[in-house]
């Protein structure tokens, strides 16, 4: 019985390094997955829709219009000679590319149902309105 009192008994060790390996990676998958890129950089207040629903976009086409009534495609200033080009070139590469269009809650009517019209005119039927 003095045997047992004389053992010294192993003090519990926590094993930090496959804590610290899991955490590295939980950091790493929350940057990959992160998207940096929001209505809020491309200075772009959305309307509320009430009815509208969930937006959620997969395309890779987006069309944005700033409260200035400038056009940016993909994120690119444009013209909108350019992008009648642009669109041409995408209607070329895949008629159902969808397209979102971004446009600023004071955006002039006319600018959206020109970019709208764009669209419809290259044959990209597949075209909606982003709101929040």
């Amino acid at each position: 019985m003095s045997s047992l009192r004389q053992r010294s008994r192993r003090r519990p060790e926590l094993n930090l390094v496959p804590l610290i390996d899991v955490l590295v990676m939980l950091i790493f998958f929350a940057f990959v997955t992160m998207q940096f890129k929001s209505a809020a950089t491309l200075n772009i207040t959305l309307p509320k829709v009430e009815t509208a629903g969930k937006n959620e976009f997969k395309g890779t086409v987006t069309i944005g219009i700033d409260k200035d009534g400038m056009v940016s495609f993909n994120g690119q200033n444009v013209t909108d000679e350019q992008l009648l080009t642009l669109l041409e070139q995408v209607k070329n590469v895949d008629r159902d590319i969808p397209v979102l269009i971004k446009a600023d809650e004071t955006t002039q009517l006319k600018k959206l149902t020109f970019v709208m019209d764009a669209c419809r005119k290259t044959g990209l039927n597949k075209f909606s309105l982003q709101s929040r």
